[in-house]
């Protein structure tokens, strides 16, 4: 495993901040959402790329094929290829879901085709590697000889965009399969191990209870207060992707609401919060419980986040103590992290424990992106320009493979003072993923068939790209899922 400080890797320059992308841009960021799928995948061995270890995720075999076949999708909606040429491969197999492009390969069934082969699915990354760059570059000379309309072209880049924050998707889900296959593992050197492992930022900022005197209690001095809120004033605010650029049609248009005066925990719950709770008897009381939260608690026996165990089941001579295997390996929970991997029924249920509730999205976006001061609402919390996966939010480009201890980001905060809103853990919020008000498809099926029976989740994770992530980005998952890498804050009202 690579241990690394610092590197000079390309990262993303945030294209879908960019208001006239260039074709070459374009290229670059190709390239580089295409090599770093191939970077994730290549720890593994052969006999593991071909597994599906739970309904919810896929062969990581088959993400690598299938992302490769969305681009050959927007390949042919623009009179290219048809037919892979020398190996052709059943292409059935990486449909997804869209009814448009025909036959559909059940999710739950990924993992009994183990085909294309790996080989034979390099072989066809490879083909359309050089395809899109050729066509790109063809495209580009059209440009340079005005034969192509303004509009065809902003079509074009926004489904190329499309294409790539689509891998960079996919990037993540392969991360939410490596964490869930290599768990079942007791031995701790069956694990994933990634390419690159970077260093934690240094300590957290002191954050201290106003009740706390610094010079009276040395001991507060290392701690963050986890039980502080902010106030935000009530208000219409403006919802959605404000800025220019690409961002997913579900994030438009901009829509007003109204937000009643709330207060919003400064930093999401952490796992020791979330010990409390299980520790008051929280899995075992229906008082704190959704009716379908509480039928999964009783019908999957939940008793705490997924992936975590008492410490007597691994024999490490430890006792009543929580621990886990992620990919840094079998450890004891560490109490500063945000609590990862459970479901928003989980979530609500802790909540209410605490005599509070889950936020809206409205009321996750406006602290996270309305800045008093200027009146305006920013990309990102610390405001415009992008994410420094070292300095302002533990994302995948971070490479620390893990949640980050509260206060670890100071310079991420956004106005009103809330910590890691962007990456480290998704936020539920208690929103379901509907449509925006005056919604226009940019690509059918792709956000639009999914608004029913969904959460709204915002901020990203420890395994989101930072080329990828904003404040209006909207992920949406089932209230009862916990593969992916969600955590939570809470608000209350005034």
């Amino acid at each position: 495993m690579k241990q690394i400080g610092s590197s000079n890797e390309a990262i993303f320059e945030s294209s879908h901040i960019k208001e006239n992308i260039s074709l070459d841009d374009l290229v670059r960021d190709f390239i580089i959402v295409r090599e770093r799928t191939l970077d994730l995948f290549k720890p593994l061995k052969i006999e593991d790329t071909v597994i599906q270890s739970h309904t919810f995720g896929s062969p990581p075999n088959w993400h690598l094929a299938h992302v490769s076949w969305f681009f050959h999708k927007i390949l042919e909606r623009y009179g290219r290829i048809t037919q892979v040429i020398g190996d052709p491969i059943n292409l059935e197999y990486l449909n997804s879901y869209y009814q448009k492009f025909g036959n559909i390969l059940p999710k739950v069934e990924r993992g009994k085709f183990p085909r294309p082969t790996v080989e034979q699915t390099l072989r066809y990354r490879a083909f359309i590697d050089e395809s899109v760059v050729l066509f790109l570059r063809e495209v580009q000379q059209k440009q340079l000889d005005q034969q192509i309309e303004k509009q065809q072209l902003d079509n074009l880049k926004y489904d190329i965009l499309l294409g790539i924050q689509h891998e960079m998707q996919h990037q993540e889900l392969m991360i939410y399969d490596f964490q869930h296959y290599f768990q079942r593992f007791v031995d701790v050197e069956d694990n994933y191990k990634p390419l690159m492992v970077k260093s934690r930022p240094s300590k957290p900022r002191i954050i201290l209870p106003q009740s706390v005197s610094v010079s009276d209690n040395d001991k507060a001095k290392s701690q963050v207060d986890t039980s502080s809120m902010v106030s935000i004033d009530c208000g219409i605010y403006e919802l959605g992707f404000h800025g220019k650029g690409f961002c997913y049609d579900n994030e438009l248009p901009e829509n007003k609401t109204y937000i009643q005066q709330y207060e919003l925990d400064k930093f999401p719950v952490t796992n020791e919060d979330y010990i409390t709770f299980i520790n008051d008897d929280g899995y075992h009381n229906y008082k704190y419980w959704l009716a379908d939260g509480w039928d999964q608690v009783q019908e999957n026996g939940w008793e705490s986040p997924l992936y975590w165990e008492q410490s007597e089941k691994r024999s490490t001579g430890q006792q009543n103590r929580w621990i886990k295997k992620d990919f840094r390996g079998l450890y004891e929970i560490n109490p500063r992290e945000p609590v990862v991997n459970i479901s928003y029924y989980e979530a609500d249920a802790y909540a209410t424990w605490a005599g509070k509730r889950l936020p809206s999205e409205a009321e996750w976006e406006k602290a996270a992106c309305w800045n008093d001061d200027l009146k305006k609402k920013t990309l990102y919390p610390w405001g415009d320009h992008r994410p420094d996966p070292y300095i302002h939010a533990n994302l995948l480009e971070s490479y620390i493979w893990a949640p980050s201890e509260i206060g670890r980001y100071p310079d991420g905060i956004s106005f009103y003072g809330c910590h890691q809103m962007i990456g480290d853990v998704w936020e539920w919020t208690s929103s379901e993923y509907t449509l925006y008000p005056g919604f226009r498809s940019k690509f059918s099926e792709y956000t639009d068939k999914w608004s029913i029976n969904q959460k709204v989740l915002r901020g990203g994770s420890f395994a989101t790209p930072s080329g990828q992530i904003r404040n209006s980005y909207r992920n949406y998952f089932k209230p009862h899922e916990r593969l992916p890498f969600a955590g939570f804050r809470c608000a209350r009202y005034v």
